[in-house]
């Protein structure tokens, strides 16, 4: 039975069985059964065991009883013909017809007693009953027998007055036999046509012989093949005998194997019967199935439980959560349930059909809220078009950056490329290249290795190419810092010095990155700013952990700042202070637009990435065109200014001299070089010379000069465009005014030297000027 209902798809029966040994063990059994196979038992009910006394009501309140329960459509019913017909004929006193399916035990199936006059009610029942076979010769047996030759069953005197409705002659008279009037005339005969036999006759044979079996088997083992009952057989334990009882194994009158199994039942056989509507109003029970040794074999297409609707009826307390919901069951109810959905990021639970459980970070549910499934990995994709952008905008600043490098070292002993520190400015072309190349590490997929690329290079490319902006303005400011308070020169201004100091400032870079890899080491990551959100990053992207890489070029560039604003008002002459310090201003307002930006995009990786990238770019950009696009112009467009006194302030006042008297109406306007070694010198001349030399321009020339003698090269004469004439008599020349300050205040004399005469690095005037 619990097959059937498994198939059927029922979880959710009602139970009604007879209140005998033989209903209450078969309930005990199925109760057991049914919940091991997770089957809920709606109702259970008993019966009245003697029909004759229950009434109608105890019938009607157990169908009352089940239709309390309209979710239990199947119902299983334990109990003899009688009781069962009882319950039928309530069903249809109580207008419950059709509301049931039952399940019938091998105690009423197939029996007319049921059936008939209540076809309605019973129509669609499913019944077991034990697979027999007839007995070979017992039909032929049966039908001889007459009440004459079968004297030695004194109850078929009963059976064949019941069965011809007549009084045998001479037969005792009975409570059943007074209601027949005709006599028997004692040739009736036992037919085919009037006698219908069960089917359970094998089963009485088969007992009989299981008996017979075990006596012989006992008999043999006790009596030592001694004829008859011996001794040791009488009397018997019956758990004797129930051991030689257990072990028989022959071959029925019908032809089938019989032994007991394990359990000591019998073979377990039975043919599965259905109780249809054939034809509209005519009803028959049909064999559609078989349950042969635990294996249950039907045609569930011979299956109808109403005419015209053959899929049986639903019978289970609560239909199946749809996929993504959870079950919230009934208290006391094991099959009975509400079906709740799960939240916005939860799935039902794969282990607990009763709990949600929320999809891990970097998952969401998929759309039957059955599984979660991965959120794409969100990075900048070299393939995008922020990442396009950016990577034109620094192969574009590479190409120049190259153009650059090459125009320097093709004219590489030039005067402009000299006079502005080729070291330098080939550190500072290296630090802008690398700026570019970062926007390529940057848009590459977050690894671990790119992680720890990025990291470095952000703040190496700045520090590179502001240590080297820093050396430069510090070397400026000491130069004229240093030229109002003494006559040395300032130490540390040599090539080599720059690059050692510019080495040392990139070295602090360096150590702070080694400190911070060893402290966190850098590792792509997933991050999860919102629910719907997996972010692909480095770690440092997560915090401002980023600010620690520019935290020192920052500093680089306030110091720079500060340089340029110091260095602003010196000498028209040396233009490059005043673009180093446009460098830095714009360089300033840059970092301050970029730093909101980075931090107002922290959930917009493509956005954030490419504003840091375009940033630095930017800023590597506003160096090159500040710094280099001066110095491009000389060498490419102007090249005739390339030279030495190119170099030089454009600017000469002249003096009167008491040394020089003019013929003419008015004064000869010759250059002025001075070659005084510091600034001081020059502020002894203050009141004759209207206008200094730039103190940095010197030892730039001073460098150039001492590097030209080594080289054996003549000293250029150097002549102040300024202060060039032309008449017939005019001709240039060049003079130098030495003064030595001495403590007794005595005048330094100047002496006239011929035209290209030249010492030092400085430009000269023709005309003596007294100290």
């Amino acid at each position: 039975m619990v097959d059937i209902v498994l198939d059927i798809g029922w979880s959710y029966v009602s139970i009604i069985y007879e209140e005998s040994n033989y209903g209450i063990k078969a309930f005990e059994e199925l109760e057991e059964l049914l919940g091991k196979n997770n089957i809920c038992i709606a109702i259970k009910e008993k019966l009245v065991k003697d029909s004759g006394v229950a009434e109608e009501t105890a019938y009607d309140n157990i169908v009352l009883k089940l239709l309390t329960k309209p979710r239990a459509r199947g119902c299983i019913i334990f109990g003899s013909d009688q009781e069962v017909a009882g319950v039928m004929r309530a069903v249809r006193r109580c207008n419950a017809t059709g509301a049931f399916s039952w399940i019938g035990s091998d105690g009423w199936s197939a029996r007319g007693l049921v059936s008939n006059g209540n076809e309605p009610e019973v129509e669609g029942t499913l019944s077991v009953q034990p697979q027999a076979n007839p007995v070979k010769g017992f039909e032929e047996y049966f039908l001889n027998l007459t009440v004459e030759n079968n004297r030695r069953n004194p109850w078929f005197v009963e059976f064949w007055e019941d069965h011809f409705e007549c009084r045998y002659p001479n037969a005792s008279v009975t409570p059943y036999n007074q209601k027949y009037k005709r006599p028997c005339t004692m040739k009736e005969r036992l037919t085919k046509q009037n006698m219908v036999f069960e089917d359970q006759l094998q089963f009485v044979s088969d007992a009989v012989m299981a008996f017979g079996y075990a006596f012989r088997d006992m008999h043999r083992d006790l009596c030592d093949g001694k004829p008859g009952l011996c001794e040791t057989m009488k009397p018997n334990k019956g758990t004797e005998l129930l051991k030689y009882l257990r072990k028989v194994n022959f071959e029925g009158l019908s032809g089938d194997e019989f032994e007991f199994d394990q359990n000591g039942d019998g073979p377990a056989r039975y043919n599965i019967i259905h109780f249809k509507q054939i034809e509209p109003g005519r009803y028959k029970w049909v064999r559609v199935g078989e349950y042969v040794n635990g294996e249950l074999k039907w045609n569930k297409s011979e299956i109808q439980f109403k005419l015209g609707h053959p899929q049986p009826p639903e019978s289970v307390c609560s239909l199946d959560c749809e996929v993504g919901q959870a079950k919230k069951y009934v208290e006391g109810e094991k099959c009975c349930w509400h079906c709740f959905n799960c939240t916005q990021y939860q799935i039902r639970h794969p282990r607990d059909e009763t709990q949600c459980m929320p999809c891990r970070q970097g998952t969401v549910p998929d759309d039957t809220h059955s599984a979660c499934r991965d959120i794409p990995e969100e990075f900048l994709r070299p393939e995008s078009g922020w990442a396009i952008g950016a990577m034109a905008f620094s192969a574009t600043g590479i190409l120049i950056t190259l153009f650059v490098c090459g125009v320097f070292l093709r004219h590489n002993d030039t005067p402009v490329v000299r006079a502005s520190g080729r070291e330098l400015s080939y550190v500072l072309l290296s630090g802008i290249l690398l700026c570019y190349l970062v926007t390529f590490a940057l848009v590459l997929r977050p690894t671990d290795i790119v992680c720890g690329i990025q990291r470095f290079t952000a703040g190496f490319c700045f520090t590179v190419v502001y240590a080297a902006l820093l050396t430069k303005t510090n070397r400026i400011s000491r130069i004229f810092n240093a030229s109002k308070h003494s006559a040395k020169r300032p130490s540390f201004i040599s090539p080599r010095s720059q690059l050692i100091i510019c080495f040392g400032l990139v070295f602090v870079q360096i150590l702070i990155n080694g400190v911070w890899m060893i402290i966190d080491p850098a590792r792509a990551m997933h991050h999860y700013p919102t629910r719907e959100d997996n972010l692909l990053v480095c770690n440092s992207y997560i915090d401002a952990s980023y600010m620690i890489a520019f935290a020192y070029p920052i500093m680089l560039i306030v110091v720079c700042t500060v340089y340029a604003v110091l260095t602003r008002k010196i000498p028209e002459a040396f233009n490059e202070s005043k673009h180093i310090g446009f460098t830095m201003y714009t360089t300033c307002v840059i970092w301050l637009a970029f730093v909101p930006l980075y931090f107002g995009t922290g959930n917009n990786v493509a956005l954030r990435i490419t504003s840091m990238s375009v940033t630095i770019s930017l800023s590597a950009s506003v160096t090159i065109v500040c710094l280099f696009s001066p110095k491009l112009y000389i060498i490419l467009i102007r090249p005739e200014r390339n030279v030495r006194q190119s170099m030089m302030p454009t600017k000469y006042s002249t003096t009167k001299s008491s040394a020089v008297t003019a013929t003419n109406a008015s004064s000869m306007i010759a250059p002025v070089t001075l070659t005084a070694a510091t600034c001081d010198q020059n502020k002894a001349v203050k009141k004759h010379i209207a206008t200094t030399i730039d103190c940095s321009t010197q030892s730039e020339y001073y460098e150039l000069e001492i590097k030209d003698q080594k080289n054996g090269k003549p000293p250029a004469s150097v002549v102040s465009r300024s202060t060039q004439t032309t008449g017939n008599n005019d001709k240039d020349s060049s003079a130098m005014i030495s003064s030595k300050d001495t403590k007794e205040n005595t005048t330094t004399t100047t002496k006239q030297l011929n035209n290209n005469a030249r010492i030092g690095n400085g430009p000269v005037n023709q005309s003596e000027v007294p100290l």
